[in-house]
């Protein structure tokens, strides 16, 4: 699919529901007892598979109307798949569930695609080998994975070496089924959407600032969770998309509602705010626990920046298309500290530089970022095909940088963006008409 040079782009875009809160509702609901119904869930296959993996292990996940019930089976009740549970490309949807089932007397295989079994998952199944659970692994900790639970599983002090919001989730799912307390111990905040919806289904959760620095939080085993009826806010990082279009395409402005700008969400709108890009935010309220937003969005002169290693937690998915808004800053945009970028869907720091490259953008690629002279707000050369890596992030990313160029640019495979966006290519187009 190509994308070519386009006009202003104007309109109010509709944002699916926030992937990474839309997996948490899921398996926190299905932890509670009776029925949980849920609004705005992301659509993208990467949900689905959580919702699938949870039906194979007994709990009701269906679509009613304009909501999703669940009908969750209580902490401790999840039963025996008779199958693979096939992730599809979903990382996190695996790693959270490995941590889900960690702690219940079941035997489950993970699987999933070929970019999904090529990613490590020796971060997450290390901490929870802690608390009793056995893995057995492909060469290199990767997928085809079978995780043995332990009930009762043993609570455990977690001392994170690494901020993950993945690895803490995990701790944290498994831990409802554990006796006693469990602490999670973070080197810095990272994104909090789980302890926001535990604490929102009745969990006796404690987030606190630890003693040696990060955050330290603590929960209490055994949960009886209560069922709930929440609204899911518009996804962020899917908004960061449009976000960066609207600032890039001269004339533009686009109004998008409802986006959830949780702290630990809102850095990459701050980082390119900080850029000299006009992003105004109106009608901030909180909704179910998380705080919620309207953008404005208008065409900006952008300057380059040298991005400070402490905001990766905050912001380590949005580096794909911050890389396209600094391709046409003006100046130089710096990055270090992203070597985690290399082990997600594909290695995001050379597919970024390899399609920068195409596409007419001066990158220097590092072990762990890359050096981007911007264009100073002219169009680039375009007219290359980009290589989307089985990479939904890298897809958009390309999408969005062909709009601002001189020849169109085609992305190989737009297929992995229903991972996350199902309607992104419609929406982007609908905005330029």
């Amino acid at each position: 699919m190509a994308f070519g040079p386009a006009g202003p782009l104007r309109g109010t875009p509709l944002l699916p529901g926030d992937k990474s809160i839309s997996h948490r509702a899921l398996m926190i609901a299905a932890m509670a007892r009776e029925r949980s119904r849920i609004h705005g869930l992301c659509e993208g296959s990467d949900v689905h598979s959580t919702a699938s993996a949870l039906r194979a292990m007994g709990v009701r996940v269906e679509r009613a109307g304009n909501a999703w019930e669940v009908d969750g089976v209580g902490s401790g009740c999840l039963l025996q798949p008779n199958r693979a549970l096939d992730m599809g490309n979903s990382g996190t949807s695996t790693r959270l569930l490995m941590g889900l089932v960690a702690s219940h007397p079941i035997t489950a295989m993970f699987t999933g695609d070929e970019s999904l079994c090529r990613r490590p998952m020796g971060r997450v199944t290390g901490p929870l080998s802690q608390i009793g659970a056995d893995f057995a692994a492909a060469p290199g900790g990767r997928l085809p994975l079978t995780v043995r639970g332990l009930c009762p599983a043993v609570p455990a002090v977690h001392r994170l070496t690494i901020a993950s919001a993945q690895v803490k989730s995990a701790l944290l799912l498994a831990a409802l089924n554990i006796p006693g307390v469990t602490r999670v111990i973070e080197p810095v905040p990272t994104r909090d959407h789980s302890e926001r919806l535990l604490a929102r289904f009745g969990a006796e959760i404690e987030v606190r600032p630890a003693e040696e620095g990060g955050r330290e939080i603590k929960l209490a085993g055994e949960a009886e969770l209560r069922p709930q009826q929440i609204k899911i806010p518009g996804d962020m990082s899917a908004a960061a998309f449009l976000i960066v279009a609207a600032l890039i395409v001269p004339g533009s402005e686009i109004a998008i509602e409802g986006v959830g700008v949780n702290p630990m969400r809102y850095e990459v709108v701050n980082l390119i705010s900080d850029m000299g890009g006009q992003i105004g935010l109106h009608n901030v309220r909180e909704q179910d626990g998380e705080p919620v937003a309207d953008l404005i969005v208008r065409h900006s002169s952008l300057r380059g920046i040298d991005v400070s290693p402490a905001l990766i937690p905050a912001m380590i998915d949005e580096f794909p298309i911050f890389f396209i808004a600094a391709a046409f800053a003006e100046g130089v945009s710096r990055t270090s500290g992203l070597g985690e970028l290399r082990v997600k869907e594909s290695d995001r720091i050379a597919a970024m530089a390899e399609g920068l490259r195409a596409i007419g953008a001066k990158v220097e690629e590092s072990e762990d970022g890359l050096e981007i002279e911007g264009s100073g707000g002219a169009p680039l050369a375009g007219g290359a095909r980009i290589e989307s890596r089985l990479d939904h992030r890298i897809a958009m990313s390309f999408a969005v940088a062909g709009l601002h160029c001189r020849a169109p640019v085609e992305i190989d495979d737009m297929r992995p963006v229903a991972t996350s966006f199902p309607d992104f290519a419609e929406t982007l187009k609908g905005l330029a008409e």
